[in-house]
């Protein structure tokens, strides 16, 4: 997942983009703060407290589709934040009343209709990644790949949402079982070994794991495409099959150079101190 703050009328509001599920995510407490006005974090996370009481007497569904992530608070910490999509946000604006309920919402809307431009036209999308990987000190080579891999990995994607697959959870169910069959971890356990929190997985990943990683989606999608897969139960057998393949193929290169493909490696320190560390996937 991708951490990335913005600002609404001075104040920053964190927010966090989840590619797996194609969501965004944003903290309700900021939004809270926002909208009542209040000096402090604290005090909004009060209020956003008493709301959440008053909201679940009444039975509303708001609160049950809040989630919570990780996110850096004031005091500098990672800490379990409410968080929201940008739909759950807009009715719950409704229930507070707020002389920014309105630009707030008007803004809500500002972040879909940016997604759906970079939708129209990827190459906004793609220019925006590449600056940001640039200014993070990724090299031209690594950037080339993530692109690529981020090419197919749309491509597969769009295989599922045309093949009755839902954006979300399911999206990332299968994400999973490709994940787990080429490197013999979930995607958590692979995050936890780079020492990853909400960072996106993929950003932290080195060369080669790029490679077998879009070697597993390619094949998943080629796979799928041959037998018409339709449904999470098609799509399962296809996505084991194609994480299978990139299985068979990290093993080759593995007993080939006597090194492990999938690694500890993780860029949260600048290039010439990344953290290396072995991982001995499951065979």
């Amino acid at each position: 997942m991708k951490i990335l703050p913005t600002d609404f009328d001075g104040q920053s509001i964190r927010r966090v983009y989840d590619e797996d599920s194609e969501t965004w995510w944003f903290s309700v407490v900021d939004v809270v703060q926002v909208l009542t006005q209040q000096v402090d974090n604290l005090t909004a996370r009060k209020y956003w407290n008493q709301l959440k009481l008053r909201l679940n007497r009444e039975g509303s569904q708001l609160v049950t589709n809040c989630h919570q992530l990780k996110m850096e608070a004031t005091d500098g910490k990672q800490r379990l934040t409410d968080v929201a999509t940008a739909e759950t946000l807009l009715r719950l604006v409704q229930s507070i009343p707020s002389p920014k309920a309105e630009p707030i919402k008007l803004w809500l809307a500002k972040v879909g209709y940016e997604r759906m431009q970079e939708m129209a036209d990827p190459a906004l999308s793609l220019n925006r990644a590449r600056e940001t990987w640039q200014q993070y000190g990724r090299s031209d080579k690594w950037i080339q790949q993530r692109m690529t891999g981020q090419e197919t990995r749309n491509k597969l994607t769009d295989y599922w949402s045309e093949h009755d697959i839902k954006a979300g959870q399911e999206f990332a169910i299968l994400t999973n079982i490709i994940h787990q069959e080429w490197t013999g971890l979930s995607v958590k356990a692979h995050k936890q070994a780079k020492g990853l929190s909400s960072h996106n997985l993929r950003d932290h990943m080195t060369e080669a794991e790029l490679i077998f990683t879009a070697l597993a989606e390619l094949s998943t999608r080629q796979i799928a495409q041959s037998v018409d897969a339709t449904g999470m139960t098609e799509n399962k057998n296809a996505a084991q099959a194609g994480g299978r393949i990139a299985r068979q193929a990290r093993r080759q290169l593995e007993d080939q150079t006597g090194q492990s493909v999938v690694t500890g490696e993780n860029y949260l320190k600048p290039p010439a101190a990344i953290k290396s560390t072995k991982l001995v996937s499951k065979k």
